[in-house]
């Protein structure tokens, strides 16, 4: 085992550290002079989009839009290390199953197309025409177009993401698996029930006016940095913050702007919590339905918009009533004293904003969290109107537009409509296959091909051991990407490897650079165009791939694939005809800044089948119903896998978590000191963790334990070293993202 260290942190967030940190990955990649300079270029109007996060760029922009994981998005993109065909060569597919993912993604970028060969488990390198007309065939061949699953990461850009939903759709199927069924799923399922409309409504500008704001279970200081910026200037106004996340996470407590010099001097931070609450794991709903109460019975709902706008208040109003507090204390595991004090702050308030992340999402009862949630705003009318509002923190920078361009297993028949119509063809109808459900079909063998358009399905995805077995029980798999990660060495009995452009690079087609666009969190779509040369000059952009795969897949297609292809404005005019609320596309993205998709509640217009925004009814029976009590002797926990601050997803940049004083190690278990002693253990014990399913028991060997500020009861690690512990079949209600939030595990010494 690597050396570790396990030692407190006191600094704040942001700081000198976060500086040291970005100079450290700079020189790690080998890009300190060119990367430093790259990334004056980063969110700016005439650079590119960050690929890290998607959360939206000021109006009052300033020449250093960056955070210090962008910069580790950015480093590990521009970095000088090559993957070539004598890296190949030298390491055969099972040498590089023994080495971890750090070291993997660590060799830096993919140069040219790879195909495996199973006589020498070796990749090795094979032209764009042999791969795309090999994959080509292989789909062909298929019995049925339902025989193949085309999986998006949340990097895709809005015009990949049309062309690969497009190609879909022609060769025959729905099954478009992606990321967002993974994340917030049961955001986009349940905001539409409530408010008519599954993004959030508030802008950037909005955090400016709001004089409350309640953030549910994310930690921005690791996962969106840069809206440490925008809580700072919240705080320092005086906004109340309210923080309700179960670990006591330091980019939620304090925070050094690194651009101010002042604060750089002093290093002390700003106060960003002006109140911070630990509920239980899963907690959250009986948090939301706390703070109803309290404002029901000592506050001031608002009438008004309760009576021109809402529907359902009464019956809402009754069942959070005759819920106790008693039940609500257990469940959430804040006091009678928290509420009265959280009520009367949102009561007062004129303006709030509540935002969540992953940490309502995952778990079986989300969908129904995300309502109540949704309840709390309409009961205050905090939705249309300015500082006001719902907003859902998404993770990868174009997450929420590729599910926009139609990425999505369940198209509604007014989108197959309009595409059907503008490429003269008949869109399949019937619903794909989800993640889940996805894996479930290799599984079974009733799908044969995957496709991976980005990411890393091995390691995203739960219930790691079936995953792996899945992709392994394939005809073929196929993965466009950036880096060698996980998903390339668990393959299927064919596999393809095929490089892209990344976003920092110029993508040229018919002798001109084309941009490519993005939507972030608020749903404002802009362009981003990359300005330095491409990793190897046999790269080929994500749009280029699809074109060239979809002729080599579709005989009798009559889009033209290669016009297309040849200038971007083109695909852009071709959605702002299918995709509502892209009219006039080029004419508003070419601006700077782009454009905001403007959503109905802004203006208080409800498209739900009452017309009106809907209070949804839940009770605490629902926390009951989604909780799993295993049949054992051992004391359980509920685990909840979390990010540390050296990785993005699946992408793991180092083996350092600064802000929770891990370092040299990643296989880590967070739990309370109070029961740590209880089970007659001490920090630094090596632990293996049980899970505990319907169908069984999964163990994750050799956990170090961590002494950490979380509630009794909870523990956290990281993933994806403890996916394999999240069974697929546990998923929220109705939204089916996998359950990594709450899962119900022992731990015992190793």
């Amino acid at each position: 085992m690597a050396e570790h260290e396990i030692k407190r942190y006191k600094g704040p967030a942001g700081g000198w550290g976060a500086l040291r940190s970005s100079l450290e990955h700079l020189r790690h990649e080998g890009v300190l002079a060119e990367g430093s300079a790259l990334l004056l270029k980063s969110n700016q109007a005439e650079g590119f989009d960050c690929p890290g996060c998607a959360w939206p760029e000021p109006n009052a922009h300033s020449t250093f839009e960056f955070c210090e994981n962008g910069v580790k998005a950015v480093a590990a993109e521009a970095t000088s290390k090559r993957v070539t065909r004598e890296f190949f060569a030298t390491h055969s597919v099972s040498a590089l199953a023994e080495q971890d993912d750090y070291f993997l993604e660590d060799q830096g970028r993919l140069t040219e197309p790879m195909a495996y060969d199973p006589n020498t488990d070796h990749y090795k390198p094979v032209s764009w025409e042999e791969a795309f007309a090999a994959i080509g065939a292989h789909l062909r061949g298929l019995a049925s177009p339902d025989e193949a699953i085309f999986y998006t990461s949340g990097r895709t850009s809005n015009e990949a993401a049309f062309l690969y939903q497009l190609f879909v759709r022609e060769f025959g199927t729905n099954n478009l698996p992606d990321c967002s069924n993974m994340c917030h799923e049961p955001t986009s399922l349940g905001m539409p029930e409530s408010i008519g409309v599954g993004k959030g409504t508030v802008t950037l500008e909005d955090f400016d006016e709001a004089d409350t704001l309640l953030l549910f279970g994310h930690n921005p200081g690791t996962n969106h940095p840069r809206m440490l910026g925008t809580l700072q200037k919240a705080a320092r106004r005086g906004s109340r913050i309210l923080v309700f996340n179960p670990l006591r996470e330091r980019g939620l407590e304090r925070f050094t702007h690194p651009q101010e010099p002042g604060g750089m001097l002093t290093n002390r931070g700003t106060p960003i919590a002006t109140h911070y609450y630990q509920p239980k794991i899963g907690g959250d709903l009986a948090v939301a339905l706390g703070i109803a109460r309290d404002v029901l019975e000592n506050g001031h709902p608002d009438q008004a918009f309760i009576a021109a706008h809402t529907h359902g208040f009464q019956a809402f109003e009754e069942s959070v009533l005759k819920t106790s507090w008693e039940e609500i204390e257990q469940a959430s595991g804040l006091t009678r004293a928290d509420f009265r004090a959280i009520g009367e702050i949102y009561d007062q308030g004129k303006a709030a904003i509540i935002t969540w992340g992953m940490g309502i999402t995952q778990h079986r009862h989300a969908v129904a969290t995300i309502h109540m949630l949704l309840n709390v705003l309409l009961l205050k009318g905090n939705i249309g109107k300015a500082g006001a509002g719902p907003a859902p923190i998404r993770g990868h920078s174009n997450v929420q537009g590729d599910r926009t361009m139609g990425i999505y297993e369940q198209p509604s028949a007014t989108f197959l409509d309009a595409l059907g119509a503008e490429f003269d063809f008949a869109p399949p109808r019937n619903h794909g296959f989800d993640v889940v459900a996805s894996i479930s079909a290799m599984l079974e063998g009733r799908a044969k091909v995957f496709f991976g358009l980005g990411g890393n399905f091995a390691n995203a995805t739960p219930d790691t051991a079936r995953v792996h077995q899945a992709l392994q029980k394939c005809d073929l798999t196929v993965h466009v990407t950036t880096k060698l990660n996980r998903s390339h060495i668990v393959h299927g009995k064919a596999a393809f490897i095929l490089p892209c452009l990344g976003r920092t690079e110029i993508d040229i087609q018919d002798g001109k650079p084309q941009g490519v666009t993005v939507e972030d969190s608020m749903s404002m779509v802009h362009i981003s165009h990359g300005i330095r040369a491409p990793a190897s000059p046999h790269l080929r952009s994500e749009c280029s791939i699809i074109a060239h795969l979809a002729l080599a897949t579709l005989k009798e297609s009559k889009t033209p694939w290669l016009y297309l292809l040849a200038d971007y404005d083109r695909i852009r005019d071709r959605i702002a005809r299918v995709v509502v609320g892209f009219e006039n596309f080029n004419e508003r993205v070419h601006k700077p800044r782009g454009f905001h998709l403007h959503l109905a509640p802004r203006s208080r217009i409800w498209n739900t089948p009452t017309g009106k925004a809907n209070f949804v009814v839940h009770d605490l029976a629902v926390l009951q119903a989604s909780r799993f009590v295993p049949q054992t002797n051992q004391r359980v926990f509920t685990l909840m896998t979390i990010r540390s601050h050296d990785q993005y997803n699946t992408t793991i940049y180092g083996l350092s978590d600064r802000y929770r004083g891990v370092s040299g190690i990643r296989n880590v278990c967070f739990m309370n000191a109070s029961d740590i002693e209880a089970l007659n253990m001490k920090a630094g014990t090596m632990v293996n963790i049980t899970s505990h399913w319907m169908d069984g028991q999964r163990t994750a060997h050799g956990f170090l334990l961590v002494a950490y500020d979380i509630p009794t009861g909870c523990l956290a690690g990281y993933y994806p070293e403890l996916n394999v512990l999240v069974p697929l079949s546990s998923y929220a209600d109705r939204a089916r993202t996998p359950t990594s939030k709450s899962v119900a595990v022992t731990v015992e010494a190793a």
